[in-house]
């Protein structure tokens, strides 16, 4: 993620004392006034007061779920003094509910809840919140914002204008330049604010269209037919926007398979096969949009602030934030070996 730096600017001595001045003679500020602190702690690596976190999430069938919980329970083993009570997971909402009702009933101290359905989850959200048991919203989000303490999540919407960029600029000399995407579901919320991202980045590039776009179902197969009805369809194509790096792995076989090389694909969440694909630079997959599933490391470390009520490092406010959404990078052969290591299977 892009980093902000501050540097100085040095002046002449008579300037620093003009300025001197002008702060003394303007400022309202007590003459041995400090400035405001956090007087509570914030939350840092050492041990602290012991914290139960109970962490239900959808069945882990796809390789961005499963590094969810890989996620999970790796940052709970760092904390000494954190244990975790996962589920199983399930897709079924009403399963889910259950799962969660049993995690309320245990009184655990935090909950971290990837909802399979956000709406649907929203209810048992309010139970467990009402109950005196803060809620951590993973990514899917409740329909209530009283559903949960805090929600962390991915940005949909960025992923697709950052993919949308990251192609303008790789056909900005290009004239007439033909574009297609490979969505999703088309009946998620997720896909429709990809899309939307994607399209709004492509009004910055005239010399760019969108020629075709089909939705497909984040699986292997999926991906590979539709992707082949996309190349039988389109002669010619510069980009390809890929939503999935799950339904990529599909979506490059039918590619091969087409024995089609003429354009760029960027793919999407950051799976490694998109990423060794990326750094060994032997196919048209030339960059991947993340969509972190460390986000489940970072609810895990937030629910470990608030069962121990304490703030976060780094910010001066004594409470943890209300949401935290995590940047989209774009993952390319120039900065492969910062992101390889989040990569999943």
């Amino acid at each position: 993620m892009p980093e902000t730096s501050r540097r100085g600017l040095l002046f002449g001595a008579s300037a620093i004392s003009a300025g001197a001045l002008l702060t003394a003679c303007t400022s309202n500020e007590p003459k041995n006034a400090q400035p405001a602190s956090n007087s509570q702690p914030a939350a840092d690596d050492k041990p602290g007061k012991p914290v139960t976190i109970g962490f239900a999430g959808p069945q882990a069938d796809h390789g961005w779920l499963n590094a969810i919980n890989v996620n999970a329970k790796s940052r709970a083993e760092k904390y000494s003094e954190v244990t975790l009570e996962i589920t199983e997971g399930s897709n079924d909402t009403a399963a889910q509910i259950g799962q969660v009702k049993t995690l309320i009933n245990k009184k655990v101290d935090v909950l971290v809840i990837l909802p399979a359905d956000g709406k649907a989850l929203t209810q048992v959200g309010l139970e467990a919140m009402r109950a005196g048991i803060p809620v951590v919203n993973l990514d899917r989000i409740f329909a209530s914002p009283q559903a949960y303490r805090c929600w962390v999540g991915g940005d949909n919407y960025g992923m697709g204008l950052n993919a949308g960029h990251y192609i303008g600029e790789q056909l900005k000399g290009k004239a007439n330049a033909k574009v297609v995407e490979l969505a999703g579901i088309d009946n998620l919320e997720l896909t429709k604010q990809r899309s939307q991202g994607f399209a709004d980045a492509l009004k910055n590039y005239p010399n760019i269209k969108l020629v075709a776009r089909q939705a497909a179902e984040f699986t292997v197969e999926s991906g590979q037919a539709k992707m082949a009805q996309l190349l039988q369809a389109q002669k010619q194509i510069d980009a390809l926007w890929n939503h999935d790096d799950d339904q990529g792995v599909g979506a490059l076989r039918a590619i091969q398979q087409a024995g089609r090389d003429e354009f760029i694909m960027v793919g999407g969440a950051g799976a490694k096969s998109a990423m060794d694909a990326i750094k060994a630079d032997n196919s048209v997959i030339k960059a991947t949009v993340l969509y972190p599933p460390t986000m489940a490391a970072s609810a895990i470390d937030l629910a470990r602030a608030l069962g121990q009520s304490k703030g976060v490092s780094g910010l001066a406010e004594m409470e943890i934030p209300t949401s935290l959404t995590l940047y989209s990078a774009v993952v390319t052969k120039d900065n492969i070996d910062q992101y390889l290591p989040t990569g999943f299977n």
